[in-house]
């Protein structure tokens, strides 16, 4: 597995990817399995004001399989002289700062660095503009390309009104629950064109600058989030997730608080914290990970085998909405049908077809995976087709290399435990 496209070399440290390795530091974004992946944002100016422009700033979830879901994005930035925001449309700032000095009209934000949020479902109309008004949510790419943009526009006054006189934003921030994105430079590039609605006539913007951020599983998560447990019918041996995988119940500060299933008054004590807490209280376990997702070799025919793959909800604290997996495995471009899940082959790289993406099917209702307990699993099935060139059960091939769950890295057992 080639990797060109990595950043200019850096001072680094050793990194294996299957059995490759590569030099990063900790704040580079490179994802083997989405080698192009980012969130790009476009600022595009459409007309000029006495005192500044109009702007339409978009957002794109490039990314193949990493998502952005509840409580949303928020997005933040410097200001390079002493800009406000008359006013918004699809967006607010979550603070207006001081606009004392202002008599009659007062702006909408005066902070040096404001920081703005998508506004929610249900918000009017006269308020709305295309892509605006989801909660900040943003589909991954190959999930839904239609919820992977979100948009609002943005009136900045006390700016420039022409190319030579407008100074681009610095220090762009995009949070998301979590941390992980860093932004880059604002730089212009060439004007975005808009087609009209008849497809006669083209327009384009006076002015466009970019904004493009990529997301470190490094800086992301100081521990990780999820792990893999494996079983075959060749064998009965169940490898369960490492032990400590994502914390330990004997040191309460690197794994939080942790809650047996059999603890009295249990629903009344985890619903004073409220759902969708980002900072996760789990069953206790011997792995201690908010998700657990189990790859089970079902059985073997003549000219097919058959894989059940669950995930299941530890975390008392969070519903995971439009959860989804990202599975390496050599035998993906032989798969014939998948049930219980949606399903699509994502190629980091032109000649390997070798990773998938799962996620649940609303029809199903399993694509929210509920809090901890009897409701919080979800599961399917896929069914490969033999290529007998490559088939074997013998040392581990059967399961996966690598799997994500919701775009972070799940830890996997030993290859020395695999079922063999």
């Amino acid at each position: 597995m080639g990797f060109s496209l990595l950043p200019k070399p850096t001072p680094c440290i050793l990194f294996l990817v299957l059995l490759s390795s590569t030099c990063f530091t900790s704040t580079d974004a490179y994802d083997p399995l989405d080698p192009n992946g980012n969130i790009t944002i476009k600022w595009d100016v459409l007309s000029w004001t006495p005192d500044g422009y109009v702007a339409v700033v978009t957002m794109n979830n490039f990314q193949r399989y990493r998502h952005i879901t509840s409580p949303g994005w928020s997005l933040g930035w410097t200001w390079a002289k002493r800009e406000v925001i008359w006013s918004m449309m699809g967006g607010q700032t979550t603070e207006q700062g001081d606009c004392s000095k202002f008599k009659g009209n007062i702006p909408h934000s005066c902070k040096k660095n404001p920081t703005v949020v998508d506004l929610l479902p249900g918000t009017p109309y006269n308020q709305q503009i295309a892509n605006c008004c989801k909660g900040g949510v943003l589909s991954s790419w190959v999930q839904d390309p239609s919820r992977a943009a979100a948009s609002f526009q943005v009136s900045v006054g006390d700016a420039g009104n022409s190319k030579r006189t407008v100074k681009l934003p610095t220090n762009f921030t995009l949070k998301t629950p979590g941390p992980g994105y860093t932004c880059g430079k604002a730089r212009i590039v060439r004007p975005t064109k808009f087609i009209t609605p008849d497809k006669r006539r083209t327009t384009q913007a006076l002015m466009t600058w970019q904004v493009v951020c990529t997301y470190s599983l490094f800086l992301a998560h100081k521990t990780p989030t999820c792990c893999l447990s494996l079983s075959s019918f060749h064998n009965n041996t169940i490898v369960p997730c490492p032990t400590c995988s994502c914390g330990c119940q004997r040191n309460s500060s690197q794994s939080g608080k942790c809650v047996n299933p059999g603890t009295p008054h249990l629903a009344s004590f985890v619903s004073g914290f409220g759902e969708n807490n980002l900072s996760p209280m789990v069953q206790c376990s011997n792995h201690m990970c908010p998700i657990r997702v189990h790859w089970h070799v079902k059985f073997s025919s003549e000219k097919y085998w058959h894989v059940k793959v669950m995930i299941t909800n530890f975390n008392y604290r969070m519903k995971y909405s439009d959860w989804n997996l990202a599975i390496q495995h050599p035998n993906f471009d032989h798969r014939t049908q998948v049930s219980g899940f949606n399903y699509k082959l994502i190629t980091p790289y032109a000649s390997i077809n070798d990773t998938a993406e799962l996620w649940g099917m609303k029809s199903q209702h399993n694509d929210v995976l509920n809090l901890a307990g009897p409701n919080g699993k979800v599961q399917g099935d896929i069914l490969f087709r033999k290529d007998k060139a490559t088939l074997s059960f013998d040392k581990g091939w059967a399961f996966p290399r690598w799997i994500y769950f919701n775009g972070d890295m799940c830890v996997m057992p030993p290859p020395s435990a695999y079922p063999f």
